[in-house]
């Protein structure tokens, strides 16, 4: 089963899914990992609901940080931007579908950081009160 996983990882991470720029996101953000030096974009195209839409991602890294970035941009559309910001690192484990090693944790982690920011930034400003 394990290599089952391995294979998917790599499919994602070969072909990652959203991959690119949103030109009419509602918010990005972006982090690196200073450790290793993965770094990921995340744009969100968010409705006036505060449904997630559209999402891509962008950024260069190892198999495990860009696959389980790949992954969480096809889970999240269709989410209010609340259901993303309280996302937890359990989905992220439960796509990747092996165990991650303590070093490779952060790197596995990085697209989820990223998109809870973007998402909690995001609700901070929502909506707009006039």
């Amino acid at each position: 089963m394990e290599d089952f996983y391995r294979d998917y990882i790599l499919d994602h991470y070969r072909n990652p899914r959203n991959f690119g720029h949103l030109e009419n996101a509602t918010v990005s953000a972006e982090e690196l990992n200073p450790l290793c030096g993965d770094v990921i974009r995340m744009d969100l195209q968010v409705d006036d609901a505060g449904i997630v839409r559209e999402v891509r991602f962008s950024g260069k890294g190892c198999a495990i940080s860009q696959a389980s970035a790949s992954m969480l941009t096809e889970s999240v559309i269709g989410m209010p931007l609340e259901a993303v910001a309280k996302l937890s690192k359990d989905v992220v484990l439960e796509n990747v579908g092996i165990g991650i090693s303590p070093t490779r944790m952060k790197c596995a982690m990085l697209g989820l950081r990223v998109l809870k920011t973007a998402a909690i930034g995001s609700l901070a400003a929502w909506p707009d009160e006039e």
